[in-house]
């Protein structure tokens, strides 16, 4: 099998556990109304110019953020009935969101994305259970958010049947730099069945960026909805215990000098791989900007037991000293638009409830110009209790507002339900009532969601008067100086696992930046994301190339009975800047005995895209038909990349098949696989072959 290249480099922009069900619980994850348990959603997220509403829906009360986190384990949008249903409560709710768990575990319940289609039984294709989900929801004036699990990949002893999942190429089986699992300090590579990648090995963090960012680029989603974005759970001693990836822990080294395995507690070592936390939600979130900038990035985060007001500090938390997750710095940085604290709490307990309130509250004090939407567990409580937690979670504390709700979860929106003692749509339907109408849960005071709302704008990004700058370099976890032009410093930083790099809201105007001893400048205007290259402000008409072009081997079988190709040859690599095109060229040998027709189905040659990027019949972000997300660079469809270029190549010829290809926006790495067929017949060898194209 032969890997054939073509890298692409680009500057600027480039998974659920169960959750426990108590005062600890961060992550949702419960047993599923009649499925295995479901993976916790995050917080709901809205882009600055929401949904219309329809004409016929009065809007009466003041924005406000009302969601459901809707698990992709059972029930929910499994085919397009179900959505109709899922819509139609939403709506009856009087709430404007669904955050809809569209990334499990390394699958993905659509198909157009970085991830493999999931196995879950959804509906057969075409459907796309994302894309019917936004129709039918924006139709309704209703928000959709795509939930992601970044860090759970897997879980059982049963691997997905999918040869391009990342935990079949990347996890138990894989060695050297291919090994993405995080590893506990012990030796453990799992929580008890759940396995996880690790944000300390670059090429994860880059993956798992990819997946969030292929989703803003393949679907009108109004926000990103980031859960499982820190380390697991399961620390020994509550010492900061998983990251010890092999391939982290040298990179760790490598950074700081040092040679020996850091012990869980060392001060360093727990810095760096919050660091590494961090620099997958800067990441996500600037690259996100520069594909749509209306997108709302929205981050689930812990909230376990006592907050600050009584462990001391944020500092103390479990959630920065064991999660390593530093929620109040992405806040204070701007790197999230919405903050949704999973505030998991049984409102029946006292010591809960005194939880739930200093959570809330102090989440609602660290908004630093963006906005926080509490998100509550439906399933811990009873009817009462959670209309209680909603008017809470909606109220102002010490005079600062929240943006809204978030609640987990649809399938199981009280204890009842999660209980199986009384159905979902069941506890759903009172739940409603008790939201939207004068009851007996809440009798003094106007139903807490009387009237339907629209979810706040973002006024940072619908009237933005600031801007964001990125870069790439070589240097990995170097330092990064921004300076304006007089040489007053206004932001330090440093480069991720990959040598990339992001700053926001910065004041338009012209800066220097300094990387690993390299400066270079680069130009900042509001609302838009300027790239910066480590050689200097980036001159795309002169940093063009193509490399030479790579021969065909010295002997290819042939006079294989039926429709056979071998690989032949291809012209060189190429550098890129974003947007630019180039023509690609590459040659097949027709090694069977059957020749090859053009025009006719079950005789004609094309190329279609392959494992494991992006995938068997699956659209490219480097090139396609401008259908299904893929950009219109003349292919004859998104998944068929070339067609023959002569009537006829009869055995023992050679067909030079051309197609063009275009540098994405998004920063990273990115592959096209290919391989050859006959329509409507067979696949043919040389399944191995890649092109790989270096965005500058």
């Amino acid at each position: 099998m032969r890997k054939v290249a073509l890298l692409i480099v680009a500057f600027g922009l480039l998974v659920s556990l169960a959750r426990i069900p108590s005062a600890q619980a961060a992550d949702r994850t419960l047993a599923p109304a009649a499925a295995a348990p479901a993976i916790a959603p995050a917080a709901p997220s809205a882009p600055a110019a929401a949904p219309e509403l329809p004409a016929q829906v009065a809007v009466s009360a003041a924005p406000q953020l009302r969601a459901y986190w809707v698990d992709a384990f059972g029930e929910g949008f499994y085919d397009e009935v179900q959505i109709d249903r899922l819509v139609a409560d939403v709506k009856a709710a009087n709430m404007n969101a669904i955050f809809a768990q569209v990334v499990r575990r390394g699958d993905c319940f659509c198909s157009r994305s970085s991830l493999p289609r999931t196995e879950a039984a959804i509906a057969p294709a075409p459907f796309d259970p994302l894309e019917s989900l936004i129709t039918k929801a924006h139709a309704q004036g209703i928000e959709v958010h795509a939930w992601i699990i970044a860090t759970g990949i897997w879980r059982g002893t049963t691997p997905p049947k999918d040869p391009a999942h990342a935990f079949v190429q990347h996890g138990t089986s894989a060695s050297g730099a291919a090994y993405w699992l995080t590893r506990r300090s012990d030796g453990a590579d799992r929580l008890e069945t759940e396995y996880h990648l690790d944000p300390g090995h670059p090429d994860a963090a880059e993956y798992i960026v990819r997946m969030a960012t292929s989703i803003v680029q393949g679907y009108d989603v109004d926000g990103i909805n980031i859960d499982r974005i820190r380390y697991p759970d399961g620390n020994i001693g509550g010492a900061p215990s998983w990251g010890y990836n092999p391939t982290a822990v040298a990179r760790f080294q490598a950074a700081t000098g040092r040679g020996d395995v850091p012990a869980p507690g060392d001060a360093q070592w727990a810095q760096w791989r919050r660091d590494r936390v961090t620099d997958l939600v800067r990441r996500i979130y600037v690259e996100s900007y520069s594909i749509r900038p209306d997108v709302r990035i929205s981050v689930d985060t812990i909230v376990y037991g006592y907050g600050p007001q009584t462990t001391g500090s944020w500092l103390g938390t479990r959630t920065y000293a064991e999660l390593l997750q530093d929620w109040v710095g992405w806040m204070r940085e701007g790197i999230v638009d919405l903050n949704v604290p999973m505030n998991y709490k049984r409102d029946g307990k006292a010591d809960q409830r005194r939880m739930f309130l200093e959570w809330s509250d102090y989440a609602k004090e660290q908004q630093y110009g963006r906005a926080v939407a509490i998100g509550t567990a439906l399933y811990l409580n009873d009817i009462a209790g959670s209309v209680g937690q909603v008017r809470t979670s909606v109220e102002a504390a010490a005079g600062r507002s929240s943006a809204g709700w978030v609640g987990y979860s649809w399938r199981n929106p009280d204890d009842a339900a999660a209980a199986f003692t009384r159905s979902g749509a069941a506890s759903r339907a009172e739940l409603d009532r008790a939201l939207t109408e004068w009851s007996h849960y809440d009798p003094d005071r106007a139903p807490v969601f009387e009237a339907p709302a629209r979810v706040p704008s973002m006024p940072w990004k619908a009237v933005p008067t600031t801007g964001l700058l990125r870069g790439t370099t070589t240097a990995s976890h170097s330092p990064v100086d921004v300076r304006t032009a007089a040489g007053a410093l206004v932001r330090g930083g440093s480069t991720d696992g990959s040598g990339w790099f992001g700053f926001v809201d910065l004041s338009p105007g012209t800066y220097t930046v300094t990387v690993a001893g390299r400066s270079y400048t680069a130009t900042v205007e509001a609302g838009r994301v300027a790239t910066a290259s480590a050689a200097g402000t980036v001159d795309c008409a002169s940093s063009n190339s193509v490399g030479p072009g790579i021969p065909p081997p010295a002997s290819v079988p042939s006079g294989l009975p039926g429709f056979h190709a071998a690989w032949y040859g291809q012209s060189g690599y190429t550098t890129l800047c974003p947007g630019e095109r180039s023509v690609a060229t590459v040659a097949y040998y027709n090694s069977g005995t059957l020749g090859w027709s053009s025009g006719r189905m079950g005789e004609v040659a094309y190329l279609g895209t392959w494992e494991p990027m992006p995938g068997q019949d699956k659209p490219s972000i480097l090139g396609g038909d401008g259908t299904s997300g893929s950009p219109s660079t003349g292919w004859p469809r998104y998944d068929r990349v070339a067609v023959q270029p002569h009537e006829f190549v009869g055995p023992g010829q050679v067909a030079w098949f051309q197609f063009t290809v275009q540098a994405p926006a998004v920063p990273g790495t990115y592959r096209l696989a290919i391989r050859p067929l006959i329509e409507g017949a067979t696949w043919m060898e040389d399944y191995g072959v890649f092109w790989y194209v270096t965005v500058k």
